[in-house]
């Protein structure tokens, strides 16, 4: 290669709100949205680059950072001279004004760049599930003596308006961009599919001076790299071409392994991803020790599937996934994912639903296509799930498939409006989307200062025998053989 992997300096740009993902992202930006039960978001792009080689990153936030910046600095450190993961927040070195798009988070930082000194660099989004071994990405992109070079993955046409639509000749040049077109064209060969941009990008770095300078001296721009920075380019006869994603082979892998990548942007296109990888064949290998996806390493204790008391059925599990420090006594869980530290008790009945850390699941309870967010309490004897008219009368946040989505921190009560953690309930009332869907009657405010960042999971006084033995005896619980 023209210069070696670790000297091509990493710019991941961190900073989305993304708002389709509704109440999740009222308080974390979308990378630091969890995923799989005990990862975040921004994890897979951080493994990615760190297993391929690259040590040389910057992490730009902006957008609700807090809980991004914590995982980040706790977990995420590297040792050694020249090699680092920084967090580099939004400062407004160039005026009074934030990140005005994608392109000007880079030139608002464009300093990271000149001091690197590096022959390219990489400017990937944080907001995406997959692994990529970039580095052979790279190798072409040298090969080609490309200016810019896009990664590319077919779509579902219907699906395509969400992304940058590429065309190119018959050696991968890109020839014609659009961002995000209402009516995206097919690809040649496959009618009903389109060529999409990943948000992916290696330039060349004085390319990417130059574009990025005279981008920002145009007061038309967008200062976006799909709107404006890439057609430029493409119109100006720049060498861009595009990485075909669905070539790449991730070491450790099996040759036939399918490409994988999701941008979980939607509750429902995040609820999807999760149960793919949930799935008894997952979609996505988490297991290749050789390409693994790091995150936190917690202290929790292992997981436990325990008899609520004498008598009681055992625990059934079937095809999910649960994290550390979770228990589920004499409880029933099918195509689930539970996050770390959670408690299910007896009698609980849980189906094809997403149970984020730190969630209390009552006695009793039966829920179907829930998406709980972390520190929820679920009252003994709550239903959700069976009646897809009464949820959507009854809860506020409901996706269009009927996902009953509830905020972090959230009391749902057996009957009535569900109570929100005081500073969740904030953050969704200044949010115009959001409280318009807060209709009266269906929510109430915490009135004892109870704050979504307390775990409603496990604690010895909650799990030790006098506990279990409590949870066993409330009402309503099915009897053994049912």
């Amino acid at each position: 290669m023209e210069s070696g992997v670790k000297e091509t300096l990493v710019m991941i740009l961190a900073g989305g709100k993304g708002s389709r993902l509704g109440p999740l992202t009222v308080h974390r930006s979308k990378p630091a949205v969890p995923f799989a039960g005990r990862y975040r978001i921004v994890d897979f792009v951080l493994s990615n680059f760190v297993n391929a080689g690259y040590r040389r990153i910057y992490v730009l936030t902006q957008y609700m950072a807090s809980s991004l910046i914590k995982h980040l600095n706790r977990n995420w450190r590297l040792s050694g001279f020249g090699e680092y993961i920084e967090v580099v927040p939004a400062q407004m070195r160039l005026g009074e004004f934030w990140y005005r798009g994608t392109a000007d988070a880079v030139y608002q930082n464009l300093n990271l760049v000149r001091d690197a000194r590096a022959n390219h660099v990489a400017v990937f989004g944080g907001d995406h599930v997959y692994k990529f071994d970039i580095e052979q990405m790279q190798e072409q992109h040298v090969a080609h003596r490309a200016d810019l070079t896009v990664a590319a993955f077919p779509v579902p046409r219907d699906e395509a308006h969400q992304f940058g639509i590429i065309k190119a000749d018959a050696q991968d040049r890109i020839v014609g961009f659009v961002e995000k077109p209402r009516d995206p064209p097919s690809m040649p060969d496959r009618p009903d599919w389109s060529l999409v941009s990943m948000g992916n990008y290696l330039f060349k770095r004085e390319v990417l001076e130059d574009a990025l300078v005279a981008d920002a001296a145009d007061p038309s721009s967008r200062h976006d790299f799909g709107r404006d920075i890439i057609p430029r380019l493409v119109a100006q006869g720049a060498r861009v071409f595009l990485y075909d994603f669905a070539r790449n082979r991730v070491p450790g892998d099996p040759e036939d392994a399918a490409p994988y990548w999701r941008d979980v942007g939607t509750i429902e296109s995040y609820f999807t991803a999760n149960m793919e990888v949930r799935a008894r064949v997952p979609a996505l290998d988490l297991y290749n020790r050789i390409w693994r996806i790091r995150t936190a390493q917690r202290d929790y204790p292992p997981a436990r599937f325990v008899r609520a008391g004498e008598g009681y059925p055992t625990a059934e599990i079937d095809d999910s996934l649960i994290c550390e420090g979770s228990i589920v006594a004499s409880a029933r869980l099918r195509e689930v994912v539970v996050g770390y530290d959670c408690f299910v008790h007896a009698g609980a009945s849980v189906d094809d639903s997403i149970i984020l850390s730190g969630c209390d699941i009552g006695a009793g309870s039966r829920l179907r296509r829930v998406l709980l967010d972390k520190n929820c309490k679920v009252e003994p004897g709550t239903v959700i799930g069976d009646d897809p008219v009464a949820d959507r009368e009854r809860f506020p946040f409901v996706s269009e498939s009927g996902i009953v989505v509830v905020p972090k921190g959230t009391l749902v009560t057996a009957r009535g409006p569900i109570v929100l953690a005081n500073d969740v309930c904030d953050l969704l009332q200044n949010e115009p989307e959001l409280r318009a869907q807060l209709r009266p009657g269906t929510f109430e405010i915490s009135m004892h200062g109870r704050h979504s960042y307390d775990s409603a999971g496990p604690r010895y006084k909650r799990y030790g025998p006098e506990a279990l033995a409590a949870a066993a005896m409330a009402p309503g619980l099915p009897d053994e053989d049912e």
